[in-house]
């Protein structure tokens, strides 16, 4: 982490764990389940290695900032706990038919429509953190395969901030979520931080 000192890990970390923690609570009243979302782990990656946990495909969330942060932040949800979502988004105990299905147009609907409420609590949280304006776009979803997958030209880094979280819904979902900064993100949002204190 030569480019990247272990005090701007520990403070993208720490506004990343405040804004997603926040979001947890949207989603915990989306869901009608508990949602917990903790422990950071911070690395820096190229983005060839980026989706090398993952096996096959993934659901990709582009969110872009469009007031107060400009670019775009990624994260990075598991197939199976897309499903699980999205079964409870439907009204079931998410161990229903959407759990089991494969990936459609509906799961995209509905992931969009959680990730919807959890960037715009994010975006809130890290607006008062920053005692600045913040806002985004409605996020963009899609499943990708990993072996196919070429980042967009509009997010041009070769290196990204990686932070991987625990995420716990109820007894369904004990997993990792994944959120991605490019470099120069991170690098703005860190200089928002020293400005502040």
């Amino acid at each position: 982490m030569d480019l990247f000192s272990k005090e701007e890990a520990d403070v993208i970390g720490e506004i990343s764990n405040i804004s997603i923690g926040s979001s947890a609570t949207a989603m915990n009243l989306m869901l009608g389940q508990p949602v917990k979302i903790t422990t950071p782990s911070v690395s820096l990656v190229h983005r060839n290695d980026i989706l090398e946990d993952y096996e096959h495909s993934c659901i990709l969330v582009k969110v872009q900032y469009t007031q107060g942060l400009f670019g775009s932040n990624m994260l990075v949800l598991k197939d199976e706990d897309a499903k699980i979502i999205t079964d409870l988004m439907m009204g079931n105990n998410g161990t229903g038919e959407y759990s089991k299905s494969e990936i459609s147009p509906l799961h995209i609907s509905a992931v969009s429509e959680a990730m919807n409420q959890m960037t715009a609590s994010s975006a809130t949280a890290m607006s008062k953190m920053f005692d600045k304006k913040i806002d985004i776009s409605p996020p963009t979803v899609e499943q990708v395969v990993i072996e196919e997958y070429e980042f967009p030209d509009d997010i041009p880094d070769d290196l990204f901030v990686k932070i991987n979280f625990k995420m716990k819904i109820g007894k369904l979902i004990d997993s990792t979520i994944m959120q991605l900064y490019p470099f120069d993100l991170a690098n703005s949002i860190y200089k928002l931080f020293q400005r502040r204190n």
